[in-house]
Protein backbone atom coordinates (compact mmCIF):
# COMPACT_ATOMS: atom_id res chain seq x y z
CA UNK A 1 0.00 0.00 0.00
CA UNK A 2 1.48 3.30 -1.10
CA UNK A 3 0.49 6.28 1.03
CA UNK A 4 1.64 9.81 0.44
CA UNK A 5 1.10 12.54 3.00
CA UNK A 6 1.08 16.12 1.76
CA UNK A 7 2.94 17.85 4.58
CA UNK A 8 2.07 21.28 3.15
CA UNK A 9 -1.69 20.60 3.06
CA UNK A 10 -4.11 22.21 5.51
CA UNK A 11 -5.87 18.83 5.75
CA UNK A 12 -4.94 16.88 8.88
CA UNK A 13 -2.58 13.95 8.34
CA UNK A 14 -5.02 11.44 9.83
CA UNK A 15 -7.73 12.63 7.40
CA UNK A 16 -5.35 12.29 4.45
CA UNK A 17 -4.40 8.79 5.57
CA UNK A 18 -8.03 7.76 6.19
CA UNK A 19 -9.11 9.04 2.77
CA UNK A 20 -6.25 7.28 0.98
CA UNK A 21 -7.11 3.97 2.63
CA UNK A 22 -10.77 4.39 1.61
CA UNK A 23 -9.65 5.15 -1.96
CA UNK A 24 -7.46 2.03 -1.88
CA UNK A 25 -10.45 -0.07 -0.84
CA UNK A 26 -12.72 1.55 -3.45
CA UNK A 27 -10.23 0.84 -6.24
CA UNK A 28 -9.53 -2.71 -5.01
CA UNK A 29 -5.88 -1.85 -4.35
CA UNK A 30 -6.68 -2.93 -0.79
CA UNK A 31 -9.02 -5.91 -0.54
CA UNK A 32 -11.46 -7.26 2.02
CA UNK A 33 -9.63 -9.40 4.59
CA UNK A 34 -6.25 -7.81 3.89
CA UNK A 35 -4.20 -6.68 6.88
CA UNK A 36 -2.88 -3.13 6.84
CA UNK A 37 0.61 -2.32 8.11
CA UNK A 38 1.00 -2.02 11.86
CA UNK A 39 0.57 1.44 13.33
CA UNK A 40 4.29 1.60 14.11
CA UNK A 41 5.40 0.40 10.65
CA UNK A 42 3.07 2.71 8.72
CA UNK A 43 3.99 5.72 10.86
CA UNK A 44 7.67 5.05 10.27
CA UNK A 45 7.21 4.45 6.52
CA UNK A 46 5.36 7.71 5.87
CA UNK A 47 7.08 9.84 8.51
CA UNK A 48 4.22 10.69 10.83
CA UNK A 49 3.42 10.10 14.50
CA UNK A 50 2.06 6.70 15.56
CA UNK A 51 -0.87 8.42 17.29
CA UNK A 52 -1.86 9.94 13.95
CA UNK A 53 -1.99 6.51 12.27
CA UNK A 54 -3.85 5.11 15.27
CA UNK A 55 -6.45 7.89 14.99
CA UNK A 56 -6.98 7.17 11.28
CA UNK A 57 -7.35 3.45 11.95
CA UNK A 58 -9.78 4.10 14.82
CA UNK A 59 -11.98 6.31 12.65
CA UNK A 60 -11.91 3.73 9.84
CA UNK A 61 -13.04 1.13 12.38
CA UNK A 62 -15.89 3.39 13.58
CA UNK A 63 -16.95 4.00 9.99
CA UNK A 64 -17.05 0.27 9.22
CA UNK A 65 -13.97 -0.12 6.99
CA UNK A 66 -11.67 -1.97 9.40
CA UNK A 67 -11.74 -4.31 12.31
CA UNK A 68 -8.90 -4.22 14.81
CA UNK A 69 -7.62 -7.63 15.84
CA UNK A 70 -4.88 -8.07 18.48
CA UNK A 71 -3.23 -10.84 16.47
CA UNK A 72 -3.75 -9.62 12.88
CA UNK A 73 -3.79 -5.85 13.46
CA UNK A 74 -5.99 -3.63 11.27
CA UNK A 75 -7.93 -5.80 8.79
CA UNK A 76 -10.15 -4.50 5.99
CA UNK A 77 -13.63 -5.63 6.94
CA UNK A 78 -16.40 -3.73 5.22
CA UNK A 79 -19.52 -3.06 7.24
CA UNK A 80 -22.32 -5.41 6.27
CA UNK A 81 -25.00 -2.81 7.01
CA UNK A 82 -25.57 -1.70 3.40
CA UNK A 83 -28.72 0.30 4.12
CA UNK A 84 -26.94 2.40 6.72
CA UNK A 85 -24.09 3.00 4.27
CA UNK A 86 -26.56 4.08 1.58
CA UNK A 87 -28.16 6.58 3.94
CA UNK A 88 -24.76 7.98 4.93
CA UNK A 89 -23.82 8.45 1.28
CA UNK A 90 -27.21 10.00 0.52
CA UNK A 91 -26.69 12.53 3.32
CA UNK A 92 -23.17 13.38 2.13
CA UNK A 93 -24.31 13.72 -1.48
CA UNK A 94 -27.17 16.03 -0.49
CA UNK A 95 -24.71 18.34 1.19
CA UNK A 96 -22.32 18.25 -1.75
CA UNK A 97 -25.12 18.86 -4.29
CA UNK A 98 -26.47 21.76 -2.22
CA UNK A 99 -23.00 23.36 -2.20
CA UNK A 100 -22.69 22.89 -5.96
CA UNK A 101 -26.11 24.41 -6.64
CA UNK A 102 -25.28 27.39 -4.41
CA UNK A 103 -22.18 27.97 -6.55
CA UNK A 104 -24.20 27.99 -9.75
CA UNK A 105 -23.32 24.50 -10.96
CA UNK A 106 -26.25 23.09 -12.91
CA UNK A 107 -27.85 19.68 -12.29
CA UNK A 108 -26.57 18.59 -15.70
CA UNK A 109 -23.00 19.54 -14.73
CA UNK A 110 -23.37 17.69 -11.42
CA UNK A 111 -24.50 14.56 -13.30
CA UNK A 112 -21.57 14.88 -15.72
CA UNK A 113 -19.09 15.28 -12.86
CA UNK A 114 -20.52 12.28 -11.00
CA UNK A 115 -20.39 10.18 -14.17
CA UNK A 116 -16.74 11.19 -14.69
CA UNK A 117 -15.82 10.30 -11.11
CA UNK A 118 -17.59 6.93 -11.37
CA UNK A 119 -15.80 6.26 -14.66
CA UNK A 120 -12.46 6.95 -12.98
CA UNK A 121 -13.24 4.30 -10.36
CA UNK A 122 -14.38 1.85 -13.04
CA UNK A 123 -11.05 2.33 -14.79
CA UNK A 124 -9.08 1.88 -11.57
CA UNK A 125 -11.00 -1.25 -10.59
CA UNK A 126 -10.64 -2.74 -14.07
CA UNK A 127 -6.88 -2.22 -13.92
CA UNK A 128 -6.59 -4.26 -10.72
CA UNK A 129 -8.58 -7.32 -11.80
Amino acid sequence: MLVRIDFSSDEAFYVQLKNQIIMGIATSEIREGESLPSVRDLAEDIGINMHTVNKAYSILKQEGYLKLDRRKGAVVCLDADRLRAIEEIRFQLKSTVAKALCRGISPEEIHRILDEVLSEFDGMRAGTK
